[in-house]
Parts: C-alpha cells; structure tokens; sequence
C-alpha cells in the first residue's frame, strides 16, 4: 500500500511539474506570425532598380557592357549574322544599355535602314542620345521604354534583340506583346540570354535569371510568336540565342507555324 501511495505522489509532482511549461507554449490553434513576402525563386527583387535610379553612372556601366570578356560582346558580330540584318532592316535593340551594339547594328542596316535604341533607363537614354549625337549616327533614334511597353510604333520595325535583358522584363506578357505588335507581320524576334540550369549555373545566375530557356520558350510562343530555331554561337559558354517569328496574317489565321528562314 505504502508503495502505491509513493507511485501516486510521484505521479502528481510529475503533472504539477509539467504544468508551468505548459502554461509557456504557444497556443496549437494559433495563426502563425506573419511573414514577409518570399521573393520567388529565380526572381530578384526590384531587379531594375538601379538602372531607374537617378545617380546611376552610365560611363561606369559601359566599362562592365562593352569589354571583350563578356561574352555577348565579343560575339556581337556574329549575333548580328543571326539576325539576318540588311540594307533597309529596321531593328529595336531593346534593352540597350549603353549602346554595345549601335554601331554594329548601324552598319548592317545600312543608310537606308533604322536602329532603335531602346532602354527603360532614364540615364542610359541621355546617355543613348548623347552617344549618338556624338558618333553621328545617322541611323540611329533612342526611345525611353516602359515596364510593360517598348513605345514603339505598330509595325515599325522588322526585327527585335532583347540581349540579357528578357530577364530584366517584370511584366513579361505585356512586354512580349508590345513587340510583337511593334513588328511587321514575318518579323525576326530574337532573344539572348543567360542559361538557367539548377546543378550547373553559378548562383548569381540562378538567384538573378527568372527563367531558363524552356520557359522562355514557352512565354514567347504562348504570346503568339512562332519558334525558329536556336543558333549556335561558338563564344558562348553561358548565354544561348532563340529565333522566333511574328506569323503572317494568313499564317496566324490558318493556324499553321509559319516557315523558317
């Protein structure tokens, strides 16, 4: 009896042992703290901040765009070649920064053709202009972009380069959609941009790049572009380039893709 008695007492402590931590324990039932917005995988956040901000240094940035070590500027002759451009072309550079590819886009297109420096960057545009001005680019106009616009006419251009910059495009549909109806119905949309594979890009690439190039793929197609083909560019180790297509009224009405060039 004694030794049931000890058991019983030894069981009450326990519990009122047990109790004061209790009391101390979140409540089961209770909603959790609320927790700031995770940036999405792949996105970084405010990702075209510091080309709106208004102390932003163009001459420093054309010292990071325009150096043979990176690899799409050391290609630009031969991205040009993918193109197809022409005597009369009329190409949007959209996203050109600094300007790396003006004067190989100008001289392509000859006198009789037109380059549209396109770039969302308040600062890279005065300095677009001033590039311009003063290399006496006959040839060339600089257009300020929007997030969701390229503010270029209906069907005044016959080819569209977004190079390194698809990423940088936040409202990606509505993008896509202006430069389709900017482009004349056959026109050559081409993009370049960074490879995005999970296991072999570098971190900077996977945290900065939205999108692989599958993705892409798919966005650009679902905005009613027909895909090319991927050419191969010998330099490049970390950028691909995609060709796509804007249908024909006939081809978009019939359904069917519309032949490569």
């Amino acid at each position: 009896m004694r030794s049931i008695r000890c058991m019983r007492s030894v069981r009450f402590l326990l519990v009122i042992s047990w109790l004061p931590t209790m009391a101390c324990l979140p409540n089961a039932t209770a909603a959790p703290p609320t927790a700031a917005p995770a940036v999405p995988p792949g996105k970084e956040a405010d990702i075209n901040a510091k080309f709106l901000d208004p102390a932003l240094d163009p001459e420093d940035w054309a010292t990071k765009f325009e150096l043979e070590s990176r690899e799409v500027y050391a290609a630009r002759e031969a991205i040009a070649k993918a193109l197809e451009l022409g005597p009369g072309s009329r190409v949007a550079d959209v996203g050109s920064g600094t300007g790396a590819f003006l004067h190989t886009f100008a001289d392509a297109v000859g006198p009789t053709g037109r380059v549209y420096a396109v770039d969302i960057s308040p600062r890279f545009v005065e300095f677009l202009r001033q590039r311009v001005q003063n290399e006496k680019l006959a040839n060339v106009a600089v257009v300020l972009s929007a997030a969701d616009s390229t503010k270029l006419p209906p069907g005044s251009v016959s080819h569209v380069f977004v190079c390194d910059t698809y990423h940088h495009f936040e409202q990606y549909p509505e993008m896509l959609a202006s430069i389709r109806a900017a482009l004349v119905p056959g026109g050559r949309f081409v993009i370049v941009d960074f490879e995005r594979i999970p296991g072999v890009s570098t971190e900077w690439t996977l945290n900065h790049v939205r999108a692989g190039k599958e993705t892409v793929q798919a966005e650009v197609e679902a905005a009613g572009f027909d895909f090319d083909s991927e050419i191969d560019v010998p330099a490049f180790k970390e950028n691909y380039l995609l060709r796509f297509r804007k249908p024909t009224a006939a081809e978009a009405h019939s359904g069917e893709p519309s032949a490569k060039r």
